[in-house]
């Protein structure tokens, strides 16, 4: 099971833009658009093998003051970022293992927050 987290594109845009065939078929993946979809998908059907991130989940992710040194506690709307460090959490709470874990996102700023989550 993988499932694949962006507000706006699927697993085959991805696949187009960097080559990589885990993205090949958007029918392999369990596609949600926010926070909550994500949080509301693990919570009933368990932690899949792989999860895919987006970063930015909303018009207010996009603003440029969200693009550099990023200050989680002033935007509103939660983020990819919110989203694997709640994954993170409740693994350990559950005594899972984390899944295998990409980024699709274009925001380098948030992507490398999101890889600091897995140290």
């Amino acid at each position: 099971m993988k499932l694949f987290l962006d507000d706006i594109r699927q697993p085959y845009d991805v696949f187009r833009l960097n080559m990589d065939l885990d993205y090949y078929k958007n029918s392999e993946w369990n596609i949600v658009k926010s926070y909550s979809e994500f949080v509301d998908f693990i919570s009933k059907n368990d932690i899949p093998n792989m999860v895919s991130f987006d970063h930015d989940l909303s018009y207010e992710h996009y603003l440029p003051k969200n693009q550099e040194n990023i200050d989680y506690d002033d935007i509103e709307e939660k983020t990819g970022y919110d989203a694997l460090k709640w994954m993170v959490e409740y693994c350990k709470k559950e005594n899972k293992s984390i899944p295998t874990i990409k980024f699709h996102t274009q925001n380098t700023e948030g992507e490398k927050n999101m890889k600091k989550l897995l140290l």
